[in-house]
């Protein structure tokens, strides 16, 4: 889809922008709601980059890999209001195609560690996705998603997704975190419609 935005871009254009939702502060890492966070970490650390604080307020870099530029970007806003720093960064990094955007985040909806990679369409009650679409004006982005299962009994979700995974859910996402991370590149080098064929058909 192609994405209109006043750009503030200088120099070469990103060839792919990955937002790793999650929430800033130190008692929330590695919590099942940061597993975007996590991700996006995880790939500045294959590919010798550094998030740094920019004033599109998320921690953000860019990495080459092979022959494409890619930009990594956690935003600092709080999950909830993710979009305030999404709108600013795909304009910063001028991204005009929106299947060029890819936000890694959690489902509750999906089994501990399994993966889905997935292009537009429902939203899921996920507020974070919800207030991308707000700015941006479109849900035709790409998702990956991280499945960190359902609250346990009658726990409710909001203190499930705060909370880090305990040692079995721990091992499954750890696994598919690295999976995410191959995702988005294959996403980089070839599009979401593979990485859709090579990750969505995992049992």
């Amino acid at each position: 889809m192609a994405f209109r935005t006043a750009s503030d871009r200088r120099g070469t254009p990103a060839d792919l922008l990955v937002l790793g939702l999650g929430n800033p502060g130190t008692e929330y890492e590695h919590s099942r709601h940061n597993v975007g966070a996590d991700v996006v970490a995880l790939l500045a650390a294959r590919h010798g980059g550094r998030l740094k604080l920019g004033k599109e307020r998320a921690l953000s870099g860019e990495v080459r890999v092979g022959p494409h530029r890619l930009a990594l970007a956690f935003p600092q806003t709080f999950y909830n209001d993710s979009g305030l720093s999404a709108a600013a960064l795909v304009r910063r990094h001028g991204i005009t195609d929106l299947h060029r955007l890819v936000v890694v985040h959690d489902e509750m909806d999906l089994p501990p560690g399994k993966l889905k990679v997935k292009v537009g369409g429902g939203l899921a009650g996920n507020n974070g996705l919800k207030s991308i679409k707000a700015h941006l004006h479109t849900d035709d982005f790409v998702r990956v998603r991280i499945g960190i299962g359902k609250p346990p009994g009658r726990q409710a979700g909001v203190d499930h997704v705060l909370r880090r995974p305990g040692k079995a859910d721990l091992a499954e996402i750890t696994v598919a975190m690295e999976e995410a991370a191959d995702a988005v590149e294959l996403i980089l080098a070839e599009g979401p419609e593979p990485a859709m064929t090579r990750f969505n058909q995992r049992v």
